[in-house]
């Protein structure tokens, strides 16, 4: 397709999701990076962090939990250990989470606890953030 990009996600359980792009930024280990079609060939580690992707005038969203990019002029490919489409995050049980979350940074503990948590929240919060960008 002239001026599309396929992008494609891919978890350890299954294939997310393939379609056709317009454009594609993603939460690189390093900062955000955008794609379009034609992009010259790289590899980006990838942080938590949210997945746009652009079709017509229509962003959609996604959270991302590590993994790698491969980008090439035709096709982005998301490698990650955990990725959920906005519209499969449940808000309140999201919530849920960034209370708990934040429920166990205030209690301290060991450093490897307090790490733990603070990922933990890191993780509950973008979910929240990007279940709610559906609702509205």
């Amino acid at each position: 397709m002239a001026g599309k990009i396929l992008l494609e996600v891919v978890t350890p359980e299954h294939l997310l999701l393939s379609k056709q792009v317009d454009e594609v930024i993603a939460p690189g280990s390093e900062g955000e990076f955008g794609v379009l079609p034609g992009h010259a060939p790289f590899i980006s580690m990838l942080k938590i962090g949210e997945l746009q992707y652009k079709i017509g005038d229509t962003w959609s969203y996604m959270a991302v939990l590590w993994g790698y990019a491969e980008v090439n002029p035709t096709k982005v490919t998301i490698l990650a250990e955990i990725a959920e489409k906005a519209e499969d995050i449940d808000v309140e049980r999201a919530a849920q989470k960034v209370a708990e979350a934040e429920q166990r940074l205030q209690t301290g503990g060991l450093p490897s606890d307090l790490k733990e948590a603070q990922i933990s929240l890191e993780k509950a919060r973008l979910r929240k953030k990007i279940a709610e960008r559906t609702r509205r």
